[in-house]
């Protein structure tokens, strides 16, 4: 192959994706990664790391310890997905996606055992990314987990600690219908005698993480018995005060990212730096302040919250399931407006009657499709949303549907974008940033 590009149709189409074809492309076993990673010399081996798992909150809490190791002097090999606009996201080093030439490199120097084992899209992407922190000689990796734990093909690393954010109902047909379930899955990534932190405490699942961790012998850590932080607003903007085993440690820290649930998942991130601390890491106080505030600068992440307009206020989010939007709804609750309108598609395996009931039913609803096999057209969000009594019109992107809610908001109107991750991807504004 001679362009990125090449490269890049390569791995969409010849290589199953979940994000193409759902829980099809899953494999429910670790053979196809195992065998290109020896094929590769093990690279997952060559560099210390962190595992993080969850339902909501992995993300962001990836992006937080990785921008804190990086403002510690380290250098920090962050892997994380889906990606919004471009493939590279996945890959980081010290916040720099990684370079289009590496991908053609390894796809071209590796072909023919690509096309032996055949993987799955993800579990390429998987591979790609170990055997470039090994190549680049990162000094830690912060690996995120894509779906699950048990079964994802990050879960072959050995990591210093491991953290699982939050349990929430999401890809039911795949990880299990109850908490419990879900919560066995990502509890899969506890490793033998290796520490387990739990950022928020639930009681559906904490005797499922109990268990697991009791019969690996890992020393399990509840966040939440550790860390206190209370929250004040001034301005537009929210500070933090955290405490340690009720001694305060930080105040003033000023919050990049908005909502109760950011604050749960610091609270993981906090204990997850201070089993680090214990075991030699040299983290100083200081580097954990600045790279929670910078973190945005340090390690681009968007897709939380993030403003794209003032006038009127324009949010978008990746929330897509039902944790995730009732932490956006109460942000919604929370923020200063008149009228709402919600911009909104998803992908087929949603259970729409459970998430449209969690939305104000007074909103006016702007309903869209994306790019994917995985989407719902328009003539099933029609009859999916015909249950409800909703103010609904149907567009067909998200483009067009955010012209038309800017069209009819007034200044002081909020509009929301949302419901898939695949729906922010397309928003033209973002993309071009």
């Amino acid at each position: 192959m001679d362009t990125y590009e090449e490269a890049q149709t390569f791995l969409y189409s010849q290589l199953a994706s979940f994000q193409k074809s759902g829980g099809k492309a899953v494999n429910p076993t670790l053979d196809n990664i195992k065998t290109i990673c020896l094929a590769l010399g093990n690279p997952e081996l060559q560099y210390p790391c962190l595992h993080i798992a969850g339902t909501n909150g992995k993300g962001s809490s990836s992006h937080y310890l990785a921008s804190v190791l990086q403002e510690a002097g380290y250098k920090v090999g962050l892997y994380t997905s889906p990606h919004l606009f471009s493939y590279t996201e996945r890959f980081k080093i010290n916040g720099k996606e990684l370079d289009k030439s590496w991908i053609l490199n390894f796809v071209n120097q590796h072909y023919e055992l690509i096309k032996q084992v055949s993987p799955s899209f993800y579990e390429l992407s998987v591979a790609i990314a170990f055997e470039c922190f090994a190549q680049e000689k990162v000094e830690i990796a912060v690996i995120e987990v894509g779906l699950g734990g048990l079964w994802d093909s990050t879960n072959i690393i050995q990591p210093l600690v491991s953290l699982i954010t939050n349990i929430s109902f999401d890809h039911k047909d795949i990880l299990g219908d109850t908490l419990e379930e879900i919560a066995f899955q990502k509890a899969g990534i506890i490793k033998k005698n290796t520490p387990i932190v739990i950022s928020e405490t639930q009681s559906k699942t904490k005797d499922v993480f109990r268990e697991v961790a009791l019969e690996k012998e890992a020393p399990i850590y509840f966040a939440e018995d550790f860390y206190q932080i209370k929250a004040f607003s001034k301005s537009m903007d929210t500070y933090l005060t955290v405490y340690e085993e009720g001694q305060k440690i930080i105040e003033n820290l000023k919050a990049p990212l908005l909502g109760t649930h950011q604050q749960k998942n610091l609270k993981g991130v906090f204990k997850t730096l201070s089993i680090l601390k214990e075991t030699g890491w040299e983290i100083p106080l200081e580097a954990i302040i600045k790279g929670i505030e910078n973190f945005k600068e340090n390690v681009n992440l968007q897709g939380r919250w993030q403003i794209i307009d003032k006038a009127p206020l324009t949010v978008c989010d990746v929330a897509h399931n039902e944790g995730g939007i009732i932490e956006v709804n109460c942000l919604i609750k929370s923020t200063k407006h008149e009228q709402l309108h919600l911009i909104l598609g998803f992908a087929r395996d949603k259970d729409l009657s459970s998430i449209l009931k969690l939305f104000p039913q007074d909103a006016h609803f702007y309903f869209c499709t994306f790019d994917s096999p995985r989407a719902c057209t328009l003539d099933e969000l029609r009859e999916r949303v015909s249950m409800f009594s909703l103010d609904a019109v149907f567009v067909e992107d998200v483009n067009q549907a955010w012209r038309l809610a800017q069209k009819n908001a007034k200044e002081n109107d909020l509009i929301y974008i949302g419901g898939s991750t695949f729906v922010v991807a397309e928003v033209n504004l973002i993309a071009k940033k």
